[in-house]
């Protein structure tokens, strides 16, 4: 599922301070694209196998994760995740994968987003995620 984007500038501030997570450093992630209300995120597989040879559940809920906080945090006051749910639907192939992250529907303190995770153009997990929304705006850069 590679497309390639942008990311507005008004979403500037999200995706520096996404950047310097030290966590989404580490596993490699990084914001791809922000549009038609989508946050993409990639992430390479490389050194993220399991005992199987294949990639770590772990690894694929972790950028699954990282792309819901990035959505839930688009809109100029902080969410922290309430709850997570996934279901892994395929083994991954490939050296990279991709999360899309999209806002389904939210409350005045409360909100759902959908993820999936594609490797190339076969989706291998679906995640869906509550976040709560503290009252704190969002820091800026």
């Amino acid at each position: 599922m590679k497309q390639t984007g942008s990311i507005p500038e008004a979403y500037g501030d999200v995706v520096r301070r996404s950047d310097a997570c030290p966590f989404a450093r580490r596993l490699g992630m990084r914001v791809t694209a922000i549009e038609d209300d989508r946050v993409r995120v990639s992430m390479p597989t490389a050194g993220m196998e399991n005992g199987h040879g294949t990639t770590h559940g772990g690894a694929i809920f972790a950028l699954a994760d990282h792309a819901f906080g990035i959505a839930g945090n688009l809109g100029g006051e902080d969410q922290i995740g309430l709850s997570a749910y996934v279901q892994y639907l395929s083994v991954p192939a490939g050296e990279t994968l991709e999360a899309v992250a999209r806002k389904v529907s939210e409350t005045e303190r409360t909100s759902l987003y959908a993820v999936e995770v594609y490797s190339g153009d076969r989706m291998v997990a679906s995640f869906e995620g509550v976040g709560f929304k503290t009252g704190v705006p969002a820091q800026k850069e």
